[in-house]
């Protein structure tokens, strides 16, 4: 498969592929978020600075020119609110995303989400998958308002996040 633009947009959303200089705003974005995302995501539970932003603009540069993983930072009114996710499977796309304690509620996520689905049936997938943790209710209604269907549960692998139930619920949207 391609790689996917690097810019992706709508009238609200703007998609930008992380990059290097982009450390001290995912520091500060992230790790003033921290406790919010902690919640449910492993690598925010410890807190999220300098060094844990270094590591992942280093995982994920390393990863989208393997085409494993292709990571962007959400913009939303010009400053970086968030990021999201592809992950590339032989029979699928999935998608992962997190938005700042300051810019949840507003939609940004489902515009995201639904920027990187289009791309991802663009580059010729045939369904694109959302998974998240059957308490995360916010995160559920993601998949929920762009149409996807749940196809089913699945127990988390360990470590887990404190407010996960240690269940995921997995989301599939076929190509249209």
């Amino acid at each position: 498969m391609e790689a996917p633009a690097e810019t992706l947009a709508d009238d609200v959303v703007t998609l930008r592929r992380w990059k290097p200089e982009q450390l001290e705003t995912l520091a500060t974005v992230a790790g003033d978020s921290a406790g919010h995302l902690g919640a449910w995501m492993i690598w925010a539970v410890n807190g999220y600075g300098h060094r844990e932003a270094a590591d992942f603009l280093e995982h994920t540069a390393k990863n989208w020119a393997e085409g494993k993983t292709y990571d962007f930072a959400i913009f939303a009114g010009g400053e970086v609110v968030g990021g999201t996710g592809m992950i590339t499977h032989p029979d699928r796309i999935e998608i992962g995303y997190w938005l700042s304690r300051h810019h949840t509620g507003r939609g940004l996520v489902t515009r995201a989400a639904k920027l990187l689905a289009d791309e991802a049936f663009r580059l010729g997938a045939p369904e694109v998958e959302i998974r998240h943790d059957e308490n995360n209710v916010a995160s559920g209604a993601v998949p929920a308002r762009l149409g996807f269907t749940v196809t089913g549960d699945e127990v988390a692998e360990p470590p887990l996040a404190p407010a996960c139930a240690g269940v995921n619920r997995i989301w599939r949207l076929k190509r249209p």
